[in-house]
Formats: C-alpha cells, structure tokens, sequence
C-alpha cells in the first residue's frame, strides 16, 4: 500500500495555459501530453492537416498487431514486398528477396529503422494485399472518430491522401501504446532478426548521440522524413516519474542537423525543468482543529481523507491553495468513530479540485473532569436552583403546620 494515496487531477490546466507557451522549434505541428492525467500541455498548430511521412507505420503496426495471432509465425520475403522501393529512395530494414522471417522480425523492421519492406510484406501477409491493409488503417481511423486523418500507403509516402494531424496522430499512437507488443518494439534500442542475419536499430537514440544531444528520457518512439512532411517524430519520454508523449511534424529537413530531436529537447526540456507533481494537500498533515467536549482531549485536528497532487510550475504560488471546511467545529464524546464531520473543498486559482467527506478517525472517550470543568457554571447553577427548591418546599411545609 502506497504512503500516500495520489490523485493526479484530470482535466486541463485552466489558468496556466501551458499550451500558450511560445517555445524555439522548427516543427510546423506539436503536441505534447502528461500521460498520468491526459492533460495537453502544449501544442502548435495540432489540427492543421499534415503530410506525416513514416509516422503513417505507427497505423500501420496497430493494425497488424491487431490480426497477427502468432509474432513467431514465419514467412517468407518475395519481389513484391522491395518493389518500387530502389526508385523511390526508401529505407529498408535489410531483408532480402527469399528470406525467411517472422512477424516478429517485420514489426521491429518496421518500427525501428522504418523499413518499406517490413510494412509492404506485413500488408501483403495480413491482408493479402496493400490496398487491403489500407482499408482496415481507415477502417481503424473511423473506429478511432478521427475526423482529419487518412491513409492511402503503408510506408509514408507523400502523398495529397495520406494526411493527418499532430493531435489524430497522437490518439493513434495513445491506442499503439494499449499494445503491450508495440510498447516493448519502439523502447528496444537493438534487435537481432530470428535467423541472426540482420540487425535492427532504433534511429532515435542512435541520431541523437551522433550529434551529441542528450535525450536519455526519451524511451522510444517513431521517426519520420519525406521532403514533403519534412521530420516527423513520435516519442514516449519519462522524468522524474511523470510520463510524456510528444509528437511533432514539418521540422526543417537538414541532414546536417536532427532538427525534429532537437526540438523534442526543447519542448521537452522546458516542461522537464519547469514543472513537476506538485502535492498540494498531505492527508498527514491537519488543516484544521476543533474544540472537544467532555473528553481528555481539548482539541481535535482534522486532516484530510487522502493527498493531492497536481502538475504545476515549480515556482506556483502555495497562496493559489485554497481548503474549505464546511462541518461541525465541535466534538463530543457521544460521536461514533466514522461519523461524518463535515465536507473539505480543495481549490486552486479558485477552481475547484475536489470535495472530500472528512469523518471522525478516533473514539474519543467520556472525562468527567473535563465534563466538570466545561460545566461547573451549569453545575453550579443547578445545585443553586435545586437547593433554593427545596428550601422553598421545606418553607411552604412549614407554613403549613
């Protein structure tokens, strides 16, 4: 059981508008989420419609994921599956005309260095033929409701048909990710295809240290390029616990300079830096005491039913932190241990967060030196009255003999 029962709030930053943030990227299109909540937290020109090269191959894995029953099932690369890729200057992933693989190898090829081959020869094994497969990826992007999204290539291509969003791209690629297969594929840095004859490498890392950039919180992702979408990139990054998903499209084309990393590092950097899971309510420590009643005790602290915690900037103003206690600011002795108290509303920026139900979390026994000491004006009062009654009766007894 955890130390502390955290609750990341779900909903958009309100007030901070993080995606206002004007950050030095070449991407024509960004967004960024917090995955712990589902919370955008930047992004630039998200819904424009865009070329989105081999970020089309993230469709292209989830759909053979979703038919493929056996990863180890072999087959075997023929002509068609290299056909029309020399001409068009594509990247293979190194298989060869009458290799024998498994789906297993192809997805790998397909996902880490990018290879045409694997998505041509995983559409013709799956579907019988790429104009198939095709059909099942806008099959999937109308399951998804996506509204800007469509495929017409399994590769990339440019091509007026085949578009996208940052946004839609970065739903496809949230659904990838439910794929536990998918997952472990784009985090792998090296895989050894089944038969030992070819290497696979992920393009993400292996450009980033070639150029000295440091992004060891990225854990793995898609890459893209065509001269039409420009760089394109698809990541999944994790620091200091709180886990990222950046996509980003239409980064200048250089093959001097990984532009579409470098500006995953600066969106990412920025937020990384600046902001963190920010506890704004303990539930150990009290935020308010009440007076007691014929009890040992003479106050009561009150705390709240479990902790808080929300993204913020480190530098966020605790004042911003409002709790309200609406309840009983008395306890007496006759109370139940679980009774309810009250109610404790929980804001930010005068937005409300939560309401938690705060309930008695002890048995508070009766003191009779406590009940004396709070009572000895009601105490003596009574004795006075009760004596000047008696004396009363005595007298009017008297006076009648």
């Amino acid at each position: 059981m955890k130390k502390f029962l955290t609750i990341i709030i779900t909903f958009v930053l309100f007030t901070l508008k993080t995606n206002a943030v004007e950050l030095n990227i070449t991407s024509k299109t960004a967004i960024l989420y917090n995955l712990d909540n589902e919370t955008v937290l930047y992004e630039k020109n998200a819904d424009e419609k865009v070329s989105i090269a081999s970020l089309t191959k993230i469709m292209t894995a989830l759909i053979a994921l979703e038919n493929i029953k056996d990863l180890d099932e072999q087959i075997v690369m023929t002509q068609e599956d290299f056909d029309g890729l020399i001409e068009a200057n594509l990247v293979t992933a190194g298989f060869t005309k009458g290799q024998i693989v498994t789906y297993k190898d192809l997805l790998y090829g397909l996902l880490l260095p990018s290879g045409a081959e694997a998505a041509k020869a995983l559409a013709r094994n799956i579907a019988g033929s790429e104009e198939k497969f095709i059909q099942k990826m806008n099959d999937k992007v109308k399951q998804l409701g996506l509204k800007n999204t469509h495929f017409s290539t399994v590769i990339g291509l440019d091509d007026e048909n085949n578009y996208s969003t940052a946004r839609e791209i970065s739903i496809i690629f949230k659904e990838a990710l439910k794929n536990k297969y998918f997952k472990e594929i784009i985090q792998t840095d090296k895989y050894q295809s089944s038969d030992g004859k070819v290497t696979l490498k992920s393009t993400i890392q292996s450009s980033a240290q070639r150029f000295n950039i440091d992004v060891s919180y990225i854990l793995g992702g898609k890459t893209g390029t065509t001269t039409g979408a420009g760089l394109c990139l698809a990541t999944i990054a994790k620091a200091n616990n709180i886990n990222y998903m950046l996509v980003t499209t239409g980064a200048t084309y250089d093959k001097k300079a990984p532009h579409h990393i470098e500006d995953a590092k600066t969106i990412y950097d920025y937020f990384i830096n600046n902001y963190n899971n920010q506890e704004i309510v303990n539930k150990n420590k009290s935020f308010k005491t009440i007076k007691t009643k014929y009890t040992k005790k003479e106050t009561l602290k009150l705390y709240p039913s479990k902790s808080l915690t929300l993204y913020l900037p480190n530098n966020y103003n605790q004042k911003d932190v409002k709790l309200i206690y609406q309840g009983k600011n008395e306890i007496t002795p006759f109370m139940k241990k679980g009774e309810t108290l009250g109610t404790l509303k929980i804001y930010y920026q005068d937005k409300l967060l939560d309401t938690q139900k705060i309930t008695l979390k002890e048995t508070l026994n009766f003191n009779i030196i406590n009940f004396i000491k709070q009572e000895i004006i009601f105490i003596i009062s009574s004795i006075i009255i009760l004596i000047i009654i008696i004396s009363l009766i005595i007298h009017k007894k008297r006076a009648l003999n």
